[in-house]
C-alpha cells in the first residue's frame, strides 16, 4: 500500500523551499520487528519492488535473495516521479535539486519513521548513486551498502548521455517515448543486440526488429511516464557526486562507516566497470570493510534486472549472515526504533 509523507518546508540546494511530499511501500516484516532493508529505485522505477509487476521481485520476496520473511523491506519513490499519479506533487523545479537533496529528504523521512539503522540499502543505477548520497550523508545509518550499476559520482560520459536525453525531451514531438528509445541503446550492449535480433548476415533470433522493438519500449514507458518526471530523473542523474564539488570522492567516501559491497557489469555502458574497479582499487586502500563484485553479462547495464541467479550469488553471504544472527537474537538493536 502506498503511504506517504509530507516534509513542510523543505530547503533544497538552490534555496527554494516548499513542501515535499515522499510516498513509500513497506514490504515483509513490520517496522520494528526486523532488520530494515532500503531498496533505491531506478531512473524510471517505483517502490514497487515486489508482486506481480514488481521491477525486482526475483530478487526481493518470500524466501527470496532478500527474504521479506526476515526483513522489513522500505521502499521510497524519489519526490516527484510521478508514482502517486498527483500532478500537485511534480517538481516542476526540478533544476533547484540535487541527488544529496533528495538524500536529505530520505533522512527526514527516517526520523519520522523512527528508523536510526539499516541493515542494508542496495540500490541500482541513480538508484546506488542515491545510495551513495545518502551513506556519506549519514556515515553511521547503514550496516551494509550495496550500489548495483552505479557510481558515486557523474562522470562525462554520463553527464553526456544525459544532456542528449534532455535535448530529446525539450525538443521533440513524443519526447518520452524517443528519450526512451535512445536511452535504450545505452542500456544495453552491442552483443546484447545481436543475441536479441541475430546478425545482419545471419538467421534472425527474435520476432521482433529492432525498430519495432525501441518504439515499443518508447510506447510503453510514455503511457506510464510523465515528462515531468523523466526531466527530473535525468537532471537528478547529472548531480551525483559524494564530494560536493570538491573532486576529492575518496575522502569523503573514507567518511562511510558500512560495510561497502559493489556490484557493477562487466558489460555496462552507462556506469563502467572500469570507474567501479578504480573505486574498489583506491578504496580498499584506506578501507578493509569493501568488496567488489562483478556480473558477467552481454546485455549492457540492464544486466542487474536480468542477470538475477548472479546477484543472489553476490547478495547471499550479505543477507544469510544476518539470518544467521537472527536466530541468535530476535530482538537485536540492529533494528530497534
Amino acid at each position: 500500500m502506498l503511504q506517504e509523507i509530507k516534509i513542510s518546508e523543505f530547503k533544497n540546494s538552490a534555496g527554494s523551499v516548499q513542501d515535499i511530499h515522499l510516498t513509500y511501500e513497506i514490504f515483509g516484516k513490520p517496522l520494528a520487528s526486523a532488520p530494515v532493508v532500503l531498496i533505491n529505485h531506478a531512473l524510471t522505477g517505483n517502490s514497487s519492488v515486489i508482486g506481480n509487476t514488481g521491477w525486482w521481485k526475483e530478487i526481493v520476496g518470500d524466501v527470496k535473495s532478500i527474504d521479506t520473511q526476515e526483513y522489513t523491506i522500505l521502499a521510497f519513490n524519489v519526490p516527484g516521479n510521478g508514482y502517486d499519479g498527483k500532478e500537485d506533487h511534480l517538481l516542476n523545479n526540478y533544476k533547484d535539486f540535487t541527488l544529496r537533496d533528495i538524500a536529505k529528504i530520505y533522512q527526514i523521512a527516517l526520523n519520522q519513521l523512527g528508523i536510526t539503522k539499516i541493515f542494508a540499502g542496495i540500490g541500482g543505477s541513480i538508484g546506488g548513486a542515491l545510495l551513495w548520497e545518502q551513506a556519506v550523508l549519514s556515515p553511521e545509518l547503514f550496516e551494509h551498502i550495496i550500489p548495483v550499476a552505479s557510481d558515486y559520482k557523474a562522470t562525462h560520459w554520463v553527464k553526456a548521455l544525459c544532456k542528449v536525453q534532455e535535448q530529446i525531451l525539450n525538443n521533440s514531438n513524443t519526447p518520452v517515448a524517443d528519450a526512451r528509445m535512445q536511452a535504450m541503446t545505452f542500456y544495453r550492449s552491442p552483443q546484447s543486440f545481436i543475441s536479441k535480433f541475430g546478425s545482419l548476415h545471419g538467421e534472425q533470433n527474435s520476432n521482433w526488429n529492432i525498430e519495432g522493438w525501441l518504439e515499443h519500449h518508447g510506447r510503453k514507458l510514455e503511457e506510464r511516464f510523465q515528462l515531468a518526471s523523466y526531466k527530473l530523473m535525468n537532471h537528478l542523474l547529472t548531480t551525483a557526486d559524494i564530494s560536493l564539488g570538491s573532486g576529492d570522492h575518496i575522502t569523503a567516501a573514507s567518511k562511510i562507516n558500512s560495510n561497502i559491497h559493489i556490484i557493477t557489469i562487466n558489460s555496462d555502458g552507462f556506469f563502467t566497470p572500469f570507474e567501479n574497479w578504480e573505486t574498489y582499487v583506491n578504496l580498499s586502500l584506506i578501507k578493509n570493510n569493501i568488496s567488489i563484485h562483478e556480473i558477467k553479462s552481454i546485455h549492457g547495464h540492464d544486466a542487474f534486472l536480468i542477470e538475477h541467479s548472479q546477484v543472489a550469488t553476490f547478495l547471499k553471504p550479505i543477507f544469510n549472515i544476518n539470518k544467521t544472527q537472527n536466530e541468535k537474537d530476535k530482538h537485536s538493536t540492529v533494528w530497534s526504533r
